[in-house]
């Protein structure tokens, strides 16, 4: 059907909820185009859109429409696993308990029990439900760290990680071959509770995440003796990282924590922030300010879903500097690897996973301890699907996986980015180098003085609508077809391509990548830099990730602006 026609489906459908009655009476013929041109699609983490009418927006009804397809991928498994069910947890975002609902209605009325939380809780909650249940899969309502308009729907397997590929791709078939969205009509959610269908979890479930939140700690001597005095300021930013962030801090004995009470508050208009993600300084706003107030010597903040963590420290002069993505996973890699070597705890087959597009840096960290690094795709699910390898194997033991988006995981008992587990060990560094009179900040400076200066930057590009599509593909095709053979005066020395899964060495020599397809360029330059281009898998952005080393951070500086301004040029 066309935009118009399935649009027109909606407007005669008399069962349509009022408020999106009442949007769609006042769309514009543009919005209109954008709301029903398309369905939307699984990404590297499940779906996410604007909250509204339309087949391309978050609502009961393309939630039904995707649990449908869930349900039916869990019926083609038989019964006896789809009787193991469905683990569900939501956010604080608009409509995420509703979402939850719906989801849990759909898949009872296939048969299919599901647990969901008496009230939101972080997306690493929800990944250790699915492992402690031993639930088939789980479903998490949360839009991460985007702006309030927007909510979203990701999909874990039975090992708690997101759903791999062959799985996504299976859910995706499923959807596609129902013809009427309005078909899917399950009945209250009252009455599968009632039969037992739905199961209503919570407690229970955060004492035993809790209980395992106590092996994250590494060195309880060294926070005894100068974490209790660590000054932190914590705000979850209106999210879930209030479920059990206070209580996992105390818990490993911080006690100086200053919480900003106006963002402790569960709150889907996100209203003193522009946008609660931790990435961004202009988040930290109000934690700045408290932390001036208490004399804090670290701020830190987690995203609505608990997922990833932002760190500022206090510099000498009374500011607060952010620790990109990156240097977070350096100081945390650093940290784990030195705390087991000096405690002879350091396995002999110890490995750290990291994306394809996070720093080098970690790397070279890693090598230093004799440490084997592997680099995976972008998305925690490659990072999680390694993990179960290396237990099922015992190839390897598991220390630490990062992704530069802010993502850390530091045990295992949960496979995603989990900003709490990683909200105590940062706190537990920063004990560390308090020990030594020094910052995290201090720290990272150490950490380059002894390894060189590695220095990144993302760019990220927002093209919307049907337009941003096309113009996104077009980006990807000129990079692909007529990408530059040098860089900032550097020459590219291999191009690996992750959709055609070559790497080809500028001599014209082409070997096979052993990675799935991913739509994804990455350029090596000569020094050793690289750039990465790859379009987001559920926002409508296409992301440039520059990485150069320097013998000094004002040589490093200067190559990523060179380059930076070439990838402009290129781009336009």
């Amino acid at each position: 059907m066309s935009y118009k026609e399935t649009y027109q489906s909606w407007v005669d459908n008399k069962d349509l909820d009022k408020h999106l009655v009442e949007e769609l009476n006042h769309l514009t013929e543009e919005q209109i185009e954008d709301a029903f041109y398309t369905s939307l699609e699984f990404g590297t983490a499940g779906q996410r859109g604007l909250i509204g009418v339309g087949t391309n927006r978050m609502n009961k009804y393309t939630v039904r429409l995707t649990t449908e397809g869930l349900a039916r991928l869990m019926d083609s498994k038989g019964e006896e696993e789809k009787k193991r069910g469905v683990a569900i947890a939501y956010d604080s975002r608009h409509f995420s308990p509703e979402f939850a609902m719906e989801a849990a209605s759909v898949l009872a009325s296939h048969g299919i029990p599901s647990f969901v939380f008496e009230s939101l809780r972080p997306t690493p909650e929800l990944s250790f439900a699915v492992r402690e249940l031993n639930a088939l899969n789980g479903i998490m309502i949360t839009a991460s760290h985007n702006p309030a308009p927007y909510n979203g729907y990701k999909v874990y397997g039975e090992d708690g990680g997101q759903m791999p590929p062959h799985d996504a791709d299976a859910l995706t078939k499923y959807v596609e071959a129902i013809d009427d969205i309005f078909s899917i009509n399950p009945e209250d959610s009252d009455k599968y509770i009632e039969e037992g269908l739905i199961t209503i979890i919570g407690k229970e479930i955060d004492d035993k995440y809790l209980e395992l939140l106590k092996t994250v700690t590494i060195n309880q001597d060294l926070i005894d003796k100068f974490g209790r005095d660590l000054n932190i300021v914590y705000t979850p930013l209106h999210g879930t990282g209030e479920m059990l962030g206070r209580a996992g801090l105390a818990q490993a004995g911080f006690e100086k924590i200053a919480v900003v009470e106006e963002q402790a508050i569960p709150d889907g208009d996100f209203p003193t922030v522009k946008s609660p993600n931790p990435e961004s300084q202009a988040a930290f706003k109000l934690a700045e300010e408290l932390g001036r107030e208490v004399g804090a010597e670290m701020l830190v903040a987690t995203d609505p879903d608990a997922d990833r963590i932002g760190v500022e420290v206090l510099l000498p002069n009374g500011n607060y500097q952010p620790l990109s993505g990156n240097q977070i996973g350096a100081i945390l890699a650093k940290y784990i690897l030195e705390a087991h070597k000096s405690a002879g705890t350091l396995p002999e087959n110890a490995a750290i996973l990291k994306s394809i597009v996070s720093t080098d840096l970690v790397a070279h960290i890693a090598e230093s301890y004799n440490v084997e690094m592997f680099n995976v795709l972008t998305g925690f699910k490659f990072i999680a699907e390694k993990i179960q390898e290396f237990e099922d194997t015992g190839s390897h033991t598991y220390m630490f996986g990062f992704e530069e988006s802010f993502g850390y995981l530091i045990k295992p008992f949960v496979r995603d980015k989990d900003a709490i587990q990683a909200l105590l060990l940062v706190c537990e560094v920063a004990a560390y180098y308090k020990s030594l009179g020094k910052t995290l900040y201090d720290g990272i400076q150490d950490i380059y003085a002894e390894y060189g200066h590695f220095k990144e930057k993302t760019i990220s590009l927002t093209l919307e609508g049907i337009d941003g599509s096309a113009q996104i593909k077009e980006i990807m095709t000129n990079f692909r077809d007529n990408a530059p053979s040098k860089f900032a005066g550097l020459e590219v020395l291999l191009t690996e391509d992750f959709k055609e899964q070559t790497a080809t060495s500028h001599t014209g020599k082409v070997e096979k990548l052993t990675t799935p397809p991913s739509d994804v360029l990455k350029y090596h330059l000569e020094d050793g830099s690289w750039i990465a281009v790859r379009p987001s898998g559920t926002e409508p952005k296409i992301k440039f990730y520059l990485a150069v080393i320097g013998d000094t951070d004002e040589e490093a500086t200067k190559k990523i602006e060179s380059i930076e301004e070439e990838i402009n040029k290129f781009v336009k």
